[in-house]
């Protein structure tokens, strides 16, 4: 089945790299591409696309606004935001009009392309860095607030659940690392890291890595500075 694609940026260059690494993918159809908000919002009336790429920082109407005018017309739309600020602020904000997916613009081809595959399955995705800095707001937040839900959680690996290895690969996965991170980290192929997180969220029972790495926090399964 083609995932058909509205891709919206207001610099050319960007865009038309970004449709470059979306051709090589098979599955993937780019059926029309915008500049700013407004054309987001007229080209998905027009088209009916499965997933909006949209860049953040955008004149007329920004990717936010966008987001949040989308969603509320067609609140199925799955759109996945493109930004260059990895700061918690930007990215709940995003969250909170309706986006299933963040990356930052330094993101390499394997994770645009993952992204979209998981938002258009119906998952959320957020660049790892992403994850990492909300999570340790999270805990700053909490603890500035009195609240010992992780402090008193006791670290422990999930060893009735996952293998030795899923487990350094989940901690390194709340690290912050991208599948080339854990990669280079771990000395295997991104191919077998794949299936290490594939197995991982079966195992889990989470649709994503964000969920998996919240989840494992939340039970104290890998460490957090």
């Amino acid at each position: 089945m083609t995932t058909r694609i509205v891709l919206v940026d207001d610099h050319k260059l960007f865009r038309e790299g970004v449709k470059r690494i979306l051709d090589f993918e098979s599955s993937f159809e780019v059926v029309a591409e915008g500049d700013d908000g407004d054309a987001a919002i007229h080209l998905i009336e027009e088209h009916m696309p499965d997933v909006v790429l949209m860049d953040i920082n955008m004149p007329s109407m920004n990717g936010v606004e966008a987001t949040a005018e989308i969603t509320k017309r067609y609140p199925e739309m799955k759109v996945i935001i493109l930004s260059i600020h990895d700061d918690e602020n930007y990215v709940t904000h995003a969250l909170k009009t309706g986006a299933q997916g963040y990356l930052l613009k330094e993101m390499d081809s394997d994770a645009l392309i993952d992204a979209i595959k998981v938002v258009g399955a119906g998952g959320s995705y957020l660049h790892p860095k992403v994850t990492h800095n909300l999570v340790a707001e999270y805990r700053r937040l909490a603890d500035s607030n009195g609240s010992s839900a992780y402090r008193t959680i006791e670290y422990r690996k999930p060893l009735h659940l996952l293998t030795r290895r899923e487990c350094e690969v989940l901690q390194l996965l709340a690290d912050g690392n991208s599948n080339r991170g854990v990669a280079e980290a771990l000395y295997i192929s991104e191919k077998t890291v794949k299936n290490h997180v594939s197995n991982i969220l079966q195992k889990m029972n989470v649709n994503d890595r964000t969920q998996a790495v919240v989840t494992a926090i939340k039970n104290g399964w890998v460490e957090v500075i």
